[in-house]
């Protein structure tokens, strides 16, 4: 019994060892937090500030108004029709990239593919170049197959520069599942696509949720390869609309600040959505 009582004092103490040091933490991290948010905090208060009151009293002094007609403004001035093409090519970006990485971690980790390692391998090595390098082959390529300045080209791009990664994750993933429940699914009579479908995508739901909050953030936020295969404005994404806004209202800082909070809320919106889904796929495997 004393042993029992010894045990038991010596693990309550263990998970109370977290419990004391976190108050230092969370004393250590604050000033950390507050100057990551600062930037944030400042775009924030500009874009609610009226156009009178910064030319008068300044960026750096204190707001004076609250308006928002920043908001309306860029609203108005093509951010509303740049969001829709970022939401269509996000939207069919992910979807696509995740739907055929997923297939490709199946069949690479499932099957008897000859020289699979070296397909992996190729596939995460194309993430591993530097863009620049293929901004003229991609747009002449893209002219080449018909499909330059068009919404298309800019999913085709997304959907081939994303696949060698989410492949390379999903495949790590899939690997792990334990080979008796496949055994136990062929028993039962179930097919390659049925046990895909059944048993393959049910279980990788955390890491498809994670790899889909990161997608939805990378996609959204590019600037670089709309710019290459884009030219007509009214396809432009909302990266690109917000460097013809601050052009056009290169004085009006709260239009500006405002069009850039429109711009950060949707991949935003989505990573919440996915943060618990977020965490437990990136934590997926850590305690096998």
């Amino acid at each position: 019994m004393a042993t029992v009582a010894a045990a038991d004092t010596t693990h309550r103490g263990r998970a109370r060892g977290p419990n004391k040091r976190s108050p230092v933490f969370h004393v250590i991290m604050i000033p950390f937090t507050l100057l990551y948010i600062s930037p944030l905090v400042f775009v924030t208060v500009i874009a609610f500030r009226s156009f009178d009151d910064l030319s008068l009293n300044g960026l750096s002094s204190l707001p004076r108004s609250f308006t928002v007609e920043g908001f309306i403004t860029a609203f108005n001035a093509g951010t509303k029709h740049a969001l829709g093409n970022s939401v269509i090519v996000t939207v069919s970006a992910v979807v696509l990239s995740l739907l055929l990485g997923s297939m490709a971690a199946y069949a690479l980790s499932r099957f008897r593919i000859p020289f699979r390692r070296v397909i992996l391998l190729i596939m995460l090595a194309g993430n591993l170049m530097p863009p620049q390098i293929l901004l003229i082959p991609v747009a002449k390529i893209a002219e080449g197959l018909g499909i330059y300045d068009t919404l298309f080209a800019l999913i085709v791009v997304q959907v081939g520069f994303g696949l060698g990664f989410y492949t390379f994750v999903l495949h790590g993933f899939m690997r792990s599942i334990p080979q008796e429940v496949f055994e136990a699914a062929v028993v039962d009579g179930a097919g390659p696509w049925r046990i895909y479908l059944r048993i393959v995508l049910p279980l990788c739901r955390p890491s498809l949720a994670a790899l889909a909050a990161l997608a939805t953030t990378w996609i959204f936020n590019d600037l670089l390869w709309a710019m290459t295969v884009l030219r007509t404005q009214t396809k432009f994404p909302v990266t690109a609309a917000l460097l013809n806004l601050q052009g056009g209202y290169v004085s009006e800082w709260n239009v500006v600040a405002a069009g850039s909070i429109i711009a950060a809320l949707p991949p935003a919106i989505v990573f919440f959505i996915f943060q618990k889904h977020f965490v437990s796929g990136l934590l997926v495997g850590a305690n096998k």
